[in-house]
């Protein structure tokens, strides 16, 4: 594992990541994060905007995904008013 840090937990719950590892990571104010426990493991996973490419790849994926499901662009607009309640 590169950049092994140790860091404290705060009174108010807060963790300081320490800077070598932000920097490498390109970690600045505001960055989030998924925060997973279980048992005595917690992992910070990033959260971040995908690139114009990436996004076009997941869009493509998810319209192969319908097109073989045999679903239609009609239900949609049924699946989105089933959910606000209209029929």
């Amino acid at each position: 594992m590169q950049g092994l840090a140790t860091t404290r937990l705060s009174s108010k719950g807060q963790v300081v990541i320490p800077e070598e590892i932000r920097k490498r990571l390109g970690l600045h104010v505001g960055s989030q994060f998924v925060v997973v426990g279980e048992n005595d493991v917690v992992i910070l996973k990033t959260i971040r905007r995908p690139s114009m490419r990436e996004f076009d790849a997941l869009i493509r994926k998810a319209r192969q995904q319908a097109r073989r499901s045999g679903m239609r662009r009609s239900d949609i607009g049924k699946a989105i008013a089933r959910v606000r309640g209209r029929k």
